[in-house]
Order: structure tokens, then C-alpha cells, then sequence
């Protein structure tokens, strides 16, 4: 992995309860699996940044020319077979405001607050609007 070495982390505010979450890599692959209980759940995302910027990582996943995103993955997709829930959360980065990402690039850890649940009640997926914007990680 080339570029410079960043960590983004993504906060579900308040996930479905029982239900395993998971990032996912660029084969489709769980990594990190965790149950969430009654509180938030965080993932933090290693990925590197090379200029343009270019977002590159095991991680970082691509939609055309520009758009770069991060998928978290629900139920039987973060390798709980036993689930009733199949869902991925798509979180895109591309749009890392250029003031942040500096910092990112100093060390600092990026964070963003996502919804838990969709509108159906289930795990939030597809494009998940974050609930506020990215923001220096306390």
C-alpha cells in the first residue's frame, strides 16, 4: 500500500441489538466481527492517502472515477450465518473535507457518527447518510 497512513473511524450511534457488524475487505471479507449490545459500536479503518488524493487500502473500495467508499457489513454478510439480516452499510470518504484529511495526515483520527437503523427498523445499509459530519475523533 502506497501513500501516507490515516485512520478513520466510523461510529454507528445506535445499532440493532444482537446483531453482528463487521468491516468488510475488498474480497468480501469479515474482519473484526462484533455483537453490538445497547451502545454505540466504532470501527476504526486504517487506509492510506496518496496524492489527488487517492484513497488506497484493504479497505477502500471504488464506484467510477472518483467515488471511494468503506462498507460495513450486517448479519449473515459479517459472517453470522445464523442471522436473519443480509445488509451492508456503504460509508463514503471521498468527500473527506481537505482541512480534515490534513490533519488525518498529521495523526489525527477522523470520525463520523452514522445511524444504526433504517427505516424498516432493521440495521441501517446501502448509503448511509452520516448523522454529522467527519470530525476529529476525541
Amino acid at each position: 500500500m502506497t501513500g501516507r497512513p490515516i485512520t478513520l473511524r466510523l461510529r454507528i450511534q445506535d445499532p440493532v441489538p444482537g446483531v453482528t457488524y463487521s468491516l468488510q475487505d475488498k474480497k468480501n471479507h469479515p474482519v473484526g466481527p462484533v455483537v453490538s449490545g445497547d451502545g454505540p459500536l466504532a470501527f476504526d479503518v486504517p487506509l492510506s492517502v496518496a496524492p489527488g488524493p487517492r484513497f488506497l487500502g484493504e479497505f477502500v473500495r471504488s464506484e467510477g472515477p472518483t467515488r471511494r467508499f468503506v462498507y460495513i457489513a450486517i448479519g449473515t454478510s459479517a459472517g453470522d450465518y445464523g442471522s436473519t439480516w443480509t445488509r451492508r452499510a456503504k460509508i463514503d470518504i471521498h468527500t473527506l473535507p481537505a482541512e480534515l484529511l490534513a490533519l488525518a495526515l498529521e495523526g489525527a483520527v477522523l470520525e463520523v457518527l452514522l445511524p444504526g437503523r433504517a427505516r424498516d427498523g432493521g440495521p441501517a445499509c446501502a448509503t448511509v447518510v452520516p448523522l454529522e459530519g467527519w470530525r476529529l475523533a476525541d
